[in-house]
């Protein structure tokens, strides 16, 4: 088994910080829910401005609410305005990966959607894994 991306909130602004707080991040339900995150999964927490890594467990928000919200111990990491990128992760093997497909969000300023993207992990003839990176920006919402 290998450890593989298995969705990805990119360019997400962090909204707010609850240093007393049990610990977690809160996003917005919509966002998770439009690439499979789900309440409790643990993500990979990796903020652009300061290089801060951490890794916790995710509680929905409200949906619609654009919210990026680090709780506990978290909020030390990363300040509001702070750039990150949220991504969790599979086990699984290489054929079980192909079929995969993970899906990242890609945000602007605001939180607002900017991007749609599929990974997309397949076998070359001669068995060599490559991918392609379909983007909405580029029309490719096929599966979206």
């Amino acid at each position: 088994m290998k450890k593989f991306v298995g969705a990805k909130l990119h360019g997400l602004r962090v909204t707010e910080s609850k240093l007393d707080y049990h610990g977690s991040i809160t996003i917005d339900a919509e966002f998770c829910r439009a690439v499979g995150i789900v309440p409790l999964e643990y993500v990979e927490i990796w903020n652009k401005m300061s290089g801060a890594r951490i890794s916790t467990y995710v509680l929905y928000g409200e949906a619609g609410s654009r919210c990026c919200i680090l709780n506990g111990a978290a909020a030390r990491t990363c300040q509001l305005g702070d750039e990150i990128i949220i991504a969790s992760s599979v086990y699984c093997q290489i054929d079980e990966a192909i079929e995969m497909k993970p899906k990242v969000l890609v945000f602007g300023q605001e939180n607002e959607i900017i991007d749609r993207i599929t990974y997309d992990l397949f076998r070359q003839p001669d068995g060599t894994l490559d991918m392609t990176i379909k983007s909405s920006a580029d029309g490719c919402e096929s599966d979206w």
